[in-house]
């Protein structure tokens, strides 16, 4: 005789369907910018460990074969979801910002995770944080919007930050030519702004899974010719490292976009700066990095104009909005 049914009691947890639709529709009651903030954070911490892994990827193998291993990855981890929305995985309304935003990140990348296996993982990212500035640049130039003389003179400290990182060290350091790579990752940090302004507008019309498989294959055709030029044939210890770090760049770059669909940008922002200190701990804890002290004082001129920039962009995207 089969045993009778368990019938829960009054105290017992719920079966783990119904807690799952709990969950789902508790968050999704919550403040847009509260949802938003959670998926930036979490993207921030992902994508930091990526760049962490890259830097131990790259003590042995080419940047561009990293890159194209990595693109491979998120192409195929992408592929299911492809396969099952085709066409409409693929098709896209605006194929001239695809194809841009696959230039950029092109350059972007290749320069920015050259700076990351040849830089501290924390003066890196602190460098990255220039991409505030070039994004209010980008403001003015392409959607022709008006910065009074306070967020040019926000601009200009956030830049004299970077200068502080910049400035020509003595010691066995500047032979290494570490000043190289610190203009990189500045450089870099200009073209990640143009893609951020690309993937916020891509946002409002494609598909995340679209946005993602068309920057994965795109970027991945561009690093092929590369990567075959620098190629070493990995181990099965660098192999699982490249799988790797394919696997978490894709979680991390579409929890990114549900975090700006999710949530207005200049509410996310500010939630950037805690991958300085996901990069502070990881490169202390992995490859015991200790920045050097004008790295500390950049960082605190860097992200205290910063954060001064994206709060005069709020108070005058609320002074428009009070006056529509």
């Amino acid at each position: 005789m089969p045993d009778p049914p368990l019938i829960p009691g009054p105290g017992a947890a719920p079966p783990p369907r119904k807690l799952a639709a709990r969950v789902r529709a508790r968050w999704g009651v919550l403040p847009a910018n509260l949802r938003g903030g959670v998926w930036f954070l979490a993207g921030a911490a992902i994508l930091t460990v990526m760049l962490a892994l890259i830097k131990l990827a790259g003590q042995s193998l080419h940047v561009t074969e990293i890159l194209f291993f990595r693109q491979l990855t998120m192409v195929a981890i992408a592929l299911p979801a492809i396969v099952h929305g085709y066409p409409l995985s693929m098709k896209t309304r605006r194929l001239d910002l695809q194809l841009t935003r696959i230039g950029v990140a092109f350059g972007a990348m290749t320069l920015g995770f050259t700076a990351v296996i040849h830089l501290p993982l924390a003066e890196v990212t602190t460098l990255g944080f220039t991409k505030t500035f070039f994004m209010t640049i980008l403001g003015i130039v392409v959607l022709g919007e008006v910065v009074r003389a306070r967020r040019w003179a926000a601009m200009a400290v956030g830049f004299a930050g970077a200068l502080i990182i910049l400035w020509p060290e003595a010691g066995p350091e500047a032979e290494h030519g570490s000043g190289i790579y610190r203009l990189a990752s500045i450089v870099s940090a200009c073209l990640v702004a143009v893609v951020m302004v690309l993937i916020r507008k891509l946002a409002q019309v494609d598909r995340p899974v679209t946005i993602l498989s068309y920057q994965a294959i795109g970027v991945g055709l561009l690093m092929f010719g590369p990567m075959l030029w620098f190629w070493k044939t990995p181990t099965l210890w660098e192999a699982g490292l490249l799988v790797l770090i394919g696997a978490v760049a894709a979680a991390g770059q579409y929890i990114n976009i549900l975090a700006l669909r999710a949530g207005e940008a200049s509410a996310l922002a500010p939630l950037d700066f805690t991958r300085l200190v996901f990069a502070g701990a990881l490169g202390l804890a992995m490859f015991g990095e200790w920045p050097a002290d004008r790295v500390f004082l950049g960082a605190a001129v860097i992200v205290g104009a910063a954060l001064y920039t994206l709060h005069r962009e709020r108070s005058a995207g609320r002074g428009a909005s009070g006056r529509r």
